[in-house]
């Protein structure tokens, strides 16, 4: 009798015809995507910049006092000897109007512009996913309220209701204090004027996928079985329309980004001492050819961070959508 020897198959072979996870098979999309990758490096390095930044250069000797500062209060910090100063040894990126470090206003401006940014599409895409998975979902004249409350928010300019709001009610809501920074009232207006303007296309994306899913087997067998509709949306629905959702959020925080710079450019945004890029570049506007540190800086800031964040937005619709095979 003659014994039929099969091929070994080394452990690493193995592993190799394993299928994909869909978070394996995400990654490798979005790493053939080499404008997504290198904004994701870029992306990291900023926040790197913005959050740790302040550990190691937001720190020095505010002169008029004589007092070592750190944190915020060394941005702050105005000594009028130092006005105008260009980028030197000691300050990098040169002086303000007022003698304030520009290296210090631009870490923590950052990290008040981010903080509009996030925290606005917080609030745009709870609005949307809730608004659009109704609608979906229920249909009826339940989707066509949705749907004309939708429409009626489009119609609304929200660049000038962002502008004619900051300006009433801005100065009227007290600050607060959130992870040790003290926030003011322009900010909390800021946020919640972006975040509720700007939700009517997501709703919009999120209608459109509902739509199409709770005509698929699951969902009828779900209900057949007595699921309630909470756990239906919550459970079955929105994990499987995330993809445009999060493609969403990552470019909702560059709008927002860009739409706090408008208004504090205007001088209608974030109030000082408060810095943010945006009003950065409005104590700039005197001083384009004079002191031109004062508005590359800042304005650096924003064209790297929005250009990042839309090149990852690229990556992750290519990464994520189900019916692509590119470069797998």
């Amino acid at each position: 009798m003659t014994t039929i020897t099969l091929p070994e198959t080394s452990a690493s072979e193995g592993m190799k015809n394993q299928p994909l996870t869909p978070g394996q098979l995400m990654w490798r999309r979005f790493r053939k995507h080499k404008a997504a990758l290198f904004a994701l490096g870029g992306m990291i390095v900023l926040l790197l910049y913005i959050w740790l930044g302040g550990l190691v250069f937001s720190r020095g000797i505010c002169v008029p006092t004589g007092e070592f500062l750190t944190a915020e209060a060394y941005a702050n910090c105005n000594d009028t000897a130092q006005k105008l100063q260009p980028p030197s040894r000691e300050h990098p990126f040169g002086t303000d109007t007022i003698g304030r470090d520009i290296l210090a206003r631009t870490i923590y401006g950052g990290q008040i512009s981010l903080t509009i940014g996030i925290f606005a599409v917080i609030v745009e895409v709870i609005v949307g996913v809730l608004v659009g998975a109704v609608a979906g979902y229920f249909g009826g004249w339940v989707d066509d309220v949705l749907m004309r409350v939708t429409e009626a928010m489009l119609i609304i300019p929200s660049l000038f209701l962002l502008i004619v709001l900051s300006k009433a009610i801005g100065g009227s809501v007290p600050e607060i204090q959130f992870l040790g920074r003290a926030f003011s009232g322009s900010v909390v207006v800021i946020i919640l004027v972006i975040g509720f303007t700007s939700w009517m296309y997501l709703a919009r994306i999120v209608r459109a996928n509902v739509l199409s899913l709770k005509e698929m087997d699951y969902i009828s067998a779900s209900r057949a079985l007595g699921v309630s509709d909470a756990r239906i949306i919550f459970k079955h629905l929105l994990p499987n329309t995330i993809a445009p959702i999060i493609v969403s959020s990552t470019l909702g925080v560059a709008n927002a980004i860009t739409s706090e710079a408008y208004v504090s450019f205007l001088g209608l945004g974030v109030q000082t001492p408060t810095a943010s890029w945006g009003n950065m570049l409005d104590s700039a506007v005197k001083y384009l050819q004079t002191a031109p540190w004062l508005w590359l800086f800042p304005g650096l800031m924003i064209m790297l961070t929005v250009l990042c964040i839309n090149f990852i937005g690229d990556g992750l619709r290519d990464a994520l959508d189900p019916r692509s095979t590119r470069n797998i």
